[in-house]
C-alpha cells in the first residue's frame, strides 16, 4: 500500500517538474521574441536611422575638419633654424670725394666697386620653408672687396643734359671696358682710358651703346660724362626741382620704395636743415648722401633716411655714435654692439644699406639694378613698407614707425 502511494507521489513530482520546465521555456521564448521585435522596429524606423546617420556623419566631418585646420595651422607656424655653411658676398664700400670741376649734384664713377667673397657659417631661420632671417656666426674672406670711388660735383653750374645720338662723351673712370652686351659678364671688345672720348648712339638701363674708332659696343653710363659749356648756369637747374604739392601726391603707406623720391639735392638738404631732433647734426651733415644713393640705386632716399632715423634715434644711439652706423647694420641680437658694422664715414653706411635694400629686399630677382648687377631678392616680398617689414624687422610695427618719419620729412619741404 505504501509502495503504491510512493509511486503516485513520484509520478506527481515528475509531472509538476516537466510542466514547470515547459512553462518556463515558453516564457523565455516570448521574452526573446519581444526583444527582437522591439530591436527590429527601432532598426526599421526611418527617422531614427537618418538621425543616427546624420549625427555620425557630422561627428566624423567635424573631426576631420578640425584635424585639417590644426594641421594647416601647425604647418603655417613651423619655424626652423639651421646652421649652414655658404659662400656669400662681401659688399664693397663706396668712397665719395668732391670735384669742383663737375657741376653741383653731378656724380661720376672713378672706380667701380666689386663685391668680395667669403666662406661663412650662418644661422638661417626659415618659416614655411622660406628664409626670414640670416645671422653671420663666423666667416673667412676668400676674395677682398674693391671699393667704389665716386666723385661728386661742387662746381658752380649744373649739367642735367641727356645725351643724344652723335654726342661725344668723355671717360671719367681710370679705364672703361666696351663690351659686346650690356652686362658686366659680357666679352670685352676693348678697354680705353680716362679722358678718351666715345660717340653716343643709344642707351639701355645703365648702359650706353657707343663707338670708339672702329669699335662699337656697350659701356657703363656712369663712367661717361658730357660737358657742354652752353648748358652752364649759375647754381642748380631750377627746372629739375618739383614743387612740394606734386611730391606729396605720391606719398602713401603703399608707395613703391624702388622708385626715387623725386627730391633734388637742394630739397634733401632743406628737409634736414635746422631740425631740433638732429641734435648732433648727423643727418644735416650727410643729407646729400641720401640723394646720391637714390640717384645711383633707384631706392627712395627718404625711405633710407627714415630707416636711419628710426634705428639710430636720430643718430644718438651708441652704435651710431661709435661706429657711424645709422642702421644697426649686422647688429645681431646675441651681441648687437660688438657685431654691428663699423663704417669709416656715415656716407659709407648710407650707401651700403641703400644697395642692400636694392639688391635683396625691394626688387624682384633678376631685375637690373646698378653697375650691371641684378637683384638677388633673397628677402623680396614686394616693394612696399609692409613687404620689407616681413623680412627686415621682427618688430611688426616697424613699417608704421618708418612711415611716420617719411611723412615727417616730406612735410618739411
Amino acid at each position: 500500500m505504501i509502495n503504491k502511494w510512493l509511486k503516485n507521489l513520484y509520478f506527481i513530482i515528475c509531472l509538476v517538474t516537466i510542466t514547470s520546465i515547459i512553462i518556463l521555456s515558453i516564457v523565455i521564448t516570448n521574452f526573446r521574441n519581444r526583444s527582437y521585435a522591439v530591436n527590429d522596429e527601432n532598426q526599421n524606423e526611418p527617422k531614427s536611422s537618418i538621425d543616427n546617420d546624420v549625427k555620425i556623419a557630422k561627428q566624423s566631418y567635424t573631426k576631420q575638419l578640425n584635424l585639417e585646420e590644426v594641421a594647416k595651422q601647425n604647418e603655417n607656424e613651423i619655424v626652423t633654424e639651421k646652421i649652414e655653411r655658404t659662400e656669400t658676398d662681401v659688399e664693397f664700400n663706396t668712397k665719395y670725394r668732391e670735384n669742383n670741376s663737375l657741376p653741383k649734384g653731378k656724380m661720376q664713377t672713378i672706380q667701380e666697386g666689386q663685391d668680395g667673397k667669403q666662406n661663412a657659417i650662418v644661422k638661417n631661420v626659415y618659416k614655411n620653408g622660406n628664409i626670414i632671417s640670416s645671422k653671420l656666426i663666423s666667416n673667412e674672406i676668400t676674395k677682398a672687396a674693391i671699393d667704389k670711388i665716386v666723385e661728386v660735383g661742387t662746381g658752380s653750374y649744373s649739367n642735367n643734359y641727356i645725351p643724344i645720338v652723335g654726342d661725344q662723351l668723355k671717360v671719367t673712370s681710370d679705364t672703361l671696358a666696351i663690351r659686346l652686351e650690356p652686362n658686366k659678364d659680357s666679352e670685352k671688345i676693348i678697354t680705353i682710358n680716362k679722358d678718351e672720348k666715345v660717340s653716343f648712339k643709344k642707351s639701355q638701363d645703365t648702359w650706353y651703346y657707343v663707338q670708339y674708332g672702329s669699335y662699337i659696343g656697350w659701356a657703363e653710363s656712369d663712367c661717361l660724362t658730357y660737358e657742354d659749356p652752353k648748358k652752364q648756369t649759375d647754381g642748380e637747374d631750377e627746372n629739375a626741382e618739383l614743387p612740394k604739392e606734386q611730391l606729396l601726391k605720391n606719398v602713401n603707406f603703399s608707395m613703391l620704395l624702388n622708385e626715387k623720391s623725386g627730391l633734388s639735392l637742394a630739397q634733401f638738404k632743406k628737409i634736414f636743415s635746422d631740425d631740433k631732433n638732429d641734435k648732433n647734426n648727423v643727418f644735416k651733415d650727410n643729407a646729400e648722401y641720401f640723394y646720391y644713393a637714390e640717384q645711383q640705386y633707384d631706392v627712395n632716399g627718404i625711405f633710407v633716411a627714415a630707416v636711419g632715423i628710426h634705428e639710430s634715434a636720430w643718430g644718438t644711439s651708441s652704435i651710431s655714435l661709435a661706429k657711424k652706423n645709422l642702421f644697426g647694420y649686422q647688429a645681431y641680437d646675441r651681441n648687437p654692439y660688438e657685431n654691428a658694422s663699423n663704417f669709416g664715414t656715415y656716407a659709407e653706411g648710407i650707401d651700403l644699406v641703400s644697395r642692400i635694400f636694392a639688391k635683396y629686399y625691394i626688387n624682384p630677382a633678376g631685375k637690373p639694378i646698378y653697375g650691371g648687377e641684378k637683384a638677388v631678392a633673397t628677402y623680396y616680398k614686394g616693394s612696399t613698407l609692409t613687404a620689407v617689414n616681413t623680412s627686415y624687422a621682427t618688430d611688426k610695427n616697424w613699417a608704421n614707425a618708418v612711415y611716420k618719419w617719411m611723412v615727417y620729412l616730406y612735410n618739411r619741404l
